[in-house]
């Protein structure tokens, strides 16, 4: 007889093999097809809402790990809430204007963009972003993101454009927006200004120059010192040689101490305190201390310019300090902020001799035409010559590049739009109070950002982005914006998108019958775009107020930490100085991604991992196991090793699930379950331990802490089900009798561990966790479209019984101390399996007591056929095993008596007793009956 078939083997189709690779996009395409994103929603209408705004990614190539890592933390969130009954409408969008756009429309294009109108260039950027879009929404839903893919934002829309247009009126109603003539960060390869946060910071190789600029006018300071004033000289140092064309002065700083150091027949005036290291840079010695002088003694002096026939004023600054150089600082208020601040105290002319190209003009003199980096070498020359140069160095310094094509920029003052985040700083940091910050530091950072931050350049030199809706009057130049004309700009943009700037005249898109004050009715449009942070800053007004789904503020944003600079503050700058509060009530940030070791990744570090090529091999599920292990709040590291180990993790997950439904078959949830009451202890702490895991998983949910609940999953999985209970109740399960209460108990306990494990993943495991669903059974009241659309497990608090966890946790403890002891009997060739062993248990005080008190469990839980429990670690052999942890036990382990029952593996005296069955024991006799 054939008794392996009488045996409750597992029956299921659900596959040994993950093969997610193959599986996933079936799943994708089912969700589709069942519109499940849609049936999240309509289930849970009308209850409360909890709506994440989707920070929009840059339409341009295909996604990152930084784009895994974002998208798919803002999926498990998403789909957490929608599990816990939320309305969570989730409305992905793109940055779809800007420069890269516009390159790669040139580049793939091929097309020259001064040759073609404005609307013929826009229209070829919006084609090129479009496409781009689709490219990266199929690979976002392929991470198994579930979203409003067939309705996303997009900053080039119509009606978000509009939008846009209002918030920028309202700040120039409420007087934040100026013209003005500042240093900007300017990118001569871009031919634009740039926003601070448009700026990346990198080492550049500089020349360190130090200067001589020979004193014309002491102001009769140092009449007493009897000196040739026509050798004292004010020596300044500089990195960029470039701008000494625009010096118009030289800062010192007030409460320094400036010395006139006699070196042969020169006087050099440094702060004293740096008179050092310019000895060392110039090769000096045997210096003459002449006096000394406070820099407020010194303001007011002249000198005359290195090589220009000007002069060059000595000013006294706050800015100054003694980190480096001489203490007496180079200035040109055209080529940096705090030398613009200053220039503005003393009256100094904003003199800016560089082009948008980077080429000096006319007022640059003998260096007309060359660019800037040209005329580093040619000034340093000419500097050389003169005398004027009393030393060089090269040093290697971090210097801010433009974040789009990586090139240093330069600071150059043009004409630009700015917002005056000075007028509305005080409330904008009375905001970020109002806002919860994980993590806690994020508060700080983003409070001493704006703290700290200038005033928001906000205009671009270029196409393709949302027109800054200005007018100018033809006749005298005066700015016309009021709230009529910025809604009749918005009212068109609505209906034609932004284009219609470009389409339209000034005429048809000024109110009728608009006027100068000076009476003329004839205007020109302003030809600058809006910085693109800016788009993307206005979406919690484009998006959040035009969605009827939605809400305003936002309940959650989530980026990168590189965000507290970029789309977070400029979110918050436009909605404190158009709504008056903050978007968002809480803010979340991750960290960068980096390799196994920590780095950067990078091309030439060849350490780059592709999020396609991953999902390839292993599956997306894998990608997201990744995201839910990671403490994302700091960087995130991925490798190769990393990815495998966390596909053995999955495994073990997996197997978890897959052995519960093989061995739930024929389990029928509303006819099979077994009552609390009437389970054994050993089923009751099974779930006990499962309370814990949905009260712990849930936590860790809420406090968005992902790497807590994938450990808490994981060892779960592994230590209580795989290596304890699930370990201990095979014997029931495939030789008890298959209705006995017995095996209804481990299968009740298996399909209530099953069912709220399968929930809890869904999140994360999203693809898995929907295999599972489809192949284990269900309920009348289940959902069988998707685990998504499955209600959130419940915490049953009758379960947990503290007396019974401990008594339990003591079984655990002597179960590992047997264990050793099995194992080292089987690597003494004294049995093979735990089955083909007989123990003797030699106990004492507590422990036996303990052992008395739960005998009838001892067999099954430590997987023996036979076993003796005897008073007294006295009286047990010389070789028994005893163990290091318990003082109070030791074992003897020896080869079972009686015969292999082929039914059940337990060795016994009982097999051959029954005629009829003679290979099996009398207990699987009884089952079979």
């Amino acid at each position: 007889m054939d008794y392996g078939k009488t045996l409750n083997l597992p029956q299921t189709d659900f596959a040994m093999r993950a093969n997610l690779p193959q599986k996933e996009p079936n799943i994708l395409k089912e969700w589709d097809e069942k519109n499940i994103y849609e049936k999240t929603l309509e289930k849970n209408t009308g209850r409360p809402t909890f709506v994440l705004h989707d920070g929009p990614p840059y339409a341009n190539g295909d996604i990152h790990l930084g784009h895994t890592l974002n998208k798919v933390l803002k999926d498990i969130i998403n789909k957490y809430k929608t599990m816990r009954g939320y309305y969570t409408p989730y409305v992905p969008g793109w940055d779809t204007h800007g420069l890269p756009i516009e390159l790669q429309a040139i580049k793939k294009l091929g097309v020259n963009k001064n040759e073609v109108s404005p609307v013929e260039f826009r229209k070829m950027c919006k084609e090129y972003a479009l496409s781009q879009v689709e490219r990266q929404k199929e690979q976002f839903k392929r991470l198994g993101v579930i979203g409003d893919w067939e309705n996303p934002y997009l900053t080039l829309h119509p009606e978000f454009e509009a939008k846009q247009i209002e918030v920028f009126g309202k700040m120039a109603e409420e007087g934040y927006i100026y013209k003005g003539l500042k240093p900007v960060y300017w990118c001569t390869s871009c031919e634009t200004a740039l926003a601070e946060a448009e700026i990346e910071y990198a080492d550049k190789e500089s020349n360190s120059i130090y200067v001589k600029f020979r004193l014309k006018d002491d102001k009769g300071l140092f009449d007493n010192l009897n000196i040739d004033k026509e050798k004292v000289f004010y020596v300044i140092w500089t990195t960029t040689t470039w701008t000494l064309p625009a010096n118009l002065a030289i800062c010192l700083g007030a409460d320094f101490e400036y010395v006139l150091a006699q070196f042969k027949d020169e006087v050099y005036i440094v702060a004293k305190e740096l008179l050092e290291s310019v000895k060392k840079a110039a090769g000096l010695e045997n210096e003459v201390i002449l006096a000394t002088f406070k820099g407020s003694e010194l303001e007011g002096q002249t000198c005359k310019h290195a090589f220009y026939d000007r002069d060059s004023l000595v000013i006294n600054g706050e800015h100054v300090t003694l980190d480096s150089g001489t203490g007496c600082v180079h200035t040109a208020p055209g080529h940096g902020q705090e030398d613009f601040m200053i220039g503005q105290k003393y009256g100094l002319e904003v003199l800016n001799p560089v082009d948008a190209r980077g080429r000096f003009t006319e007022q640059a003199g003998k260096y007309q035409g060359l660019t800037y980096k040209e005329g580093n070498k040619v000034i340093l020359e000419d500097l050389i010559e003169s005398g004027a140069l009393l030393a060089q160095e090269k040093i290697v310094h971090s210097y801010p590049h433009c974040w789009r094509c990586k090139q240093p920029i330069i600071f150059r003052a043009t004409e630009q739009w700015f917002a005056s985040i000075n007028g509305f700083k005080e409330a904008a940091l009375e905001a970020i109070k109002t806002v919860k910050w994980l993590p806690e530091w994020g508060e700080e950072r983003i409070a001493n950002m704006v703290a700290d931050r200038g005033d928001w350049c906000i205009s671009r030199q270029r196409t393709w982005g949302v027109p800054i809706p200005i007018f100018y009057c033809q006749e005298c130049g005066k700015e016309i914006i009021n709230s009529e004309t910025i809604k009749k700009v918005a009212d068109i943009f609505r209906i034609k998108g932004a284009d219609a700037w470009y389409e339209l005249s000034a005429k048809e898109l000024l109110p009728e019958g608009t006027k100068c004050s000076c009476g003329c009715t004839d205007f020109r449009k302003e030809s600058d775009i809006m910085d693109v942070w800016f788009d993307s800053g206005s979406s919690h007004a484009g998006v959040l107020e035009t969605r009827k789904e939605l809400t305003w503020p936002s309940d959650l944003y989530l980026e990168g930490n590189d965000q507290y600079r970029g789309w977070f503050q400029s979110s918050l700058l436009t909605a404190v100085a158009a709504r008056g509060a903050a978007p968002y009530k809480t803010v979340i940030t991750h960290g960068m991604v980096v390799d196994g070791e920590g780095r950067k990744m990078s091309k030439s570090l060849g350490n780059g991992i592709d999020p396609l090529e991953v999902i390839k091999e292993y599956g997306a599920d894998i990608l997201r196991l990744w995201v839910s292990s990671s403490d994302y709040k700091t960087d995130v590291r991925i490798s190769k090793d990393i990815l495998k180990q966390l596909s053995e993790v999955y495994r073990k997950i997996r197997n978890t699930g897959r052995y519960m439904i093989g061995n739930l078959y024929d389990f029928n949830p509303d006819t099979d379950m077994v009552n609390y009451e009437d389970m054994n202890e050993l089923d009751k702490w099974a779930l006990l331990k499962l309370q814990h895991l949905i009260k712990d998983v849930t936590e860790a949910y809420e406090n968005y802490q992902f790497h807590v609940l994938y450990h808490d999953i994981h060892n779960f999985c592994v230590i209580d089900m795989s290596n304890f209970y699930l370990d201990i109740i095979k014997d029931r399960l495939y030789t008890s009798k298959a209705t006995s209460k017995e095996r209804r108990a481990a299968q009740t306990v298996m399909y209530e561990t099953l069912n709220a494990l399968v929930k809890m993943i869904a999140p994360v495991l999203s693809f898995s966790s929907e295999e599972i669903w489809k192949h284990m059974p269900h309920g009348k009241g289940d959902s069988l479209e998707s685990v998504l659309l499955a209600p959130w497990p419940e915490y049953i608090d009758k379960y947990v019984d503290e007396a019974l966890e401990a008594k339990w946790d003591k079984m655990i403890d002597i179960r590992a101390e047997v264990s050793k002891a099995l194992e080292a009997a089987r690597a003494n060739k004294i049995i093979g399996s735990s089955l083909n062993a007989k123990i003797e248990i030699y106990a004492d005080g507590e422990t036996f007591d303990y052992l008395t008190s739960v005998r009838s469990y001892l067999e099954t839980i430590f997987i023996v056929s036979k076993l003796e429990l005897i008073k007294g670690t006295l009286s047990a052999p010389n070789d028994a095993y005893a163990s290091e942890m318990n003082k109070e036990l030791k074992v003897v382990v020896t080869q079972a008596p009686g015969e292999k029952c082929e039914r059940c593996w337990t060795f016994s005296e009982t097999v051959g007793m029954d005629n009829e069955h003679p290979t099996i024991c009398a207990k699987c006799v009884e089952n079979l009956k």
